[in-house]
């Protein structure tokens, strides 16, 4: 039941970074017990302002109260302690460490004489996982899990501290639509429990159908506070961008050219498991000028197809790959850049960014040779190769030098698009490249994808989201526990008809 005293006070925070704002004096209030939605385009402010919330920022201007006592959060076990925890857009797993580890980490159990309760938090672990109808185990290491998995263990690690604030980073970004809807089953109980939720997500329908209110955030500031049924998902998108976005449509047929990549009958071995293949005679061409789509559920075998294209499956595929024409083997994922091929990971903190390095530097950092004289790199040219692509995809940073942790995920993922496509690929390969990025750059990055397509690159991409696929591709291929269940040129293709593809696990078991 939602109260009308607010549980959250936020006044006039400010949050500078060196070059940007990225708050500008916001002030709102939480109720206690609503689920309060936070929209906003990538760079609006809306992560940096639950982070100061949950105690990952400490330093900023302003106030806020938690139930009408003012918070100065030195780092998350301040938050913790008054009930905060947040489920960040990007996973925060020690991939070494068991799920139980990861669940408790900080916080473990112990015994009289300090050792670890490790078969209790597996059990305590185990139940968080059921009441999220998850059926990893506790003691699987978390660095072998996929990115859904991952997030799962993520909200169960947040749970555990019995938090009655609970703040939620685009935690569906990575999900099925299957998890999708546990998820809401899993908020339905945690409201029941008197939880407040902050949401954060670039789904309107998702928005539509969980909260109670709605925040937006543009360019820092705040915007505008509106009830759900006071408002409309055109208006709400409207005041994040401050302008009517239209729906992308590619009414101009493209004209694929000849095939730049033919495979035959690809498997991908998995020792141990009972399928025993995560691939099993994957065969498709992509055509010149083509966008590819693949479509499937969470363990269909997408990202694994994309990583054997790129020699990045750890075990080799059987099978054949031939690029224009020519037959190829990749060991390595360098053996498949040199050859033309180029790969945007779906996890794009843990595979795709280099963090260490500024924004300049993740931008060349597959291209130096470019900006090398008799092999020593000229940084003059390099600014120059890494500005132009920065210009070309409209990246909003306040420098090259800036550091690419400081971006949003949005900034973040056209930066590593813009580098591969300064190696000049003959195949761009995809896979869920718009995973928690805004409706605005969303559009920016389909009208990119479809200018590449027409300068006759070969794209493959995946989604976890149907209409994406629907508005992207030319032809969708539907994979089913690894196997090819459907395939549809860009007429005949439906949700209905992808969906039922996807689910057809009676078919893909008769096929082994």
């Amino acid at each position: 039941m939602i109260d009308s005293t607010p549980l959250i006070a936020i006044d006039h925070v400010t949050k500078r970074y060196p070059g940007v704002v990225a708050l500008d004096d916001v002030s709102f209030d939480i109720l206690s017990g609503e689920l309060h939605a936070i929209c906003g385009e990538n760079g609006a402010g809306k992560s940096t302002l639950m982070k100061i919330l949950s105690g990952v920022v400490a330093e900023h201007e302003g106030e806020i109260r938690i139930r009408g006592q003012r918070a100065s959060f030195r780092g998350t076990r301040d938050a913790e302690a008054v009930g905060v925890a947040i489920i960040h857009q990007e996973l925060n797993l020690v991939e070494d460490l068991s799920v139980a580890a990861n669940i408790f980490l900080g916080r473990e159990l112990r015994g009289p004489l300090g050792l670890l309760k490790d078969r209790e938090m597996e059990t305590r672990a185990g139940d968080l996982l059921r009441s999220l109808e998850c059926e990893v185990r506790p003691d699987a290491r978390a660095g072998s899990l996929r990115v859904g998995d991952q997030q799962l263990v993520e909200i169960a690690k947040a749970l555990s501290i019995e938090a009655d604030i609970l703040i939620m980073d685009e935690p569906t970004s990575a999900l099925t639509e299957t998890e999708v809807a546990r998820l809401y089953r899993v908020i339905t109980r945690l409201r029941e429990r008197g939880v407040t939720i902050l949401y954060i997500s670039h789904k309107m329908d998702e928005i539509f159908r969980l909260a109670d209110r709605i925040t937006v955030l543009r360019d820092g500031r705040w915007v505008r506070t509106l009830g759900k049924d006071q408002t409309t998902a055109r208006e709400v998108t409207h005041l994040m961008v401050g302008r009517e976005i239209e729906q992308t449509h590619f009414d101009e047929p493209r004209r694929p050219g000849e095939v730049v990549l033919a495979v035959e009958k690809l498997s991908l071995a998995w020792p141990g498991h009972a399928r025993a293949w995560r691939l099993h005679e994957v065969s498709f061409e992509l055509r010149r000028g083509e966008v590819l789509g693949i479509a499937g559920l969470m363990g269909a075998g997408r990202t694994e197809l994309l990583e054997c294209l790129f020699g990045a499956s750890g075990l080799l595929p059987t099978g054949s790959i031939r690029l224009d024409g020519r037959r190829v083997r990749f060991e390595h994922p360098r053996e498949a850049l040199q050859a033309g091929l180029a790969l945007v990971t779906e996890d794009r903190k843990r595979l795709g960014l280099f963090a260490q390095m500024d924004v300049g530097e993740n931008v060349t950092v597959c291209s130096l040779g470019k900006a090398a004289t008799c092999g020593l790199i000229g940084r003059g040219r390099e600014d120059a190769i890494a500005a132009g692509s920065v210009k070309r995809l409209g990246v909003k940073t306040a420098g090259l030098r800036t550091a690419i942790t400081s971006l949003s995920g949005g900034n973040q993922q056209k930066t590593i698009i813009g580098r591969w496509l300064l190696t000049e690929p003959k195949v761009l390969l995809l896979d869920d490249p718009t995973r928690g990025v805004d409706v605005g750059a969303k559009a920016e990055l389909y009208r990119l994808i479809d200018q590449l397509c027409r300068q006759q690159l070969g794209v493959i991409v995946t989604s976890s989201e149907l209409p994406e696929l629907l508005t992207l591709c030319d032809r969708i291929l539907v994979l089913c526990e690894g196997r090819v269940t459907g395939e549809f040129d860009r007429s005949q293709a439906t949700e209905q008809k992808i969906m039922e593809a996807a689910t057809m696990r009676e078919v893909a078991n008769a096929i082994a």
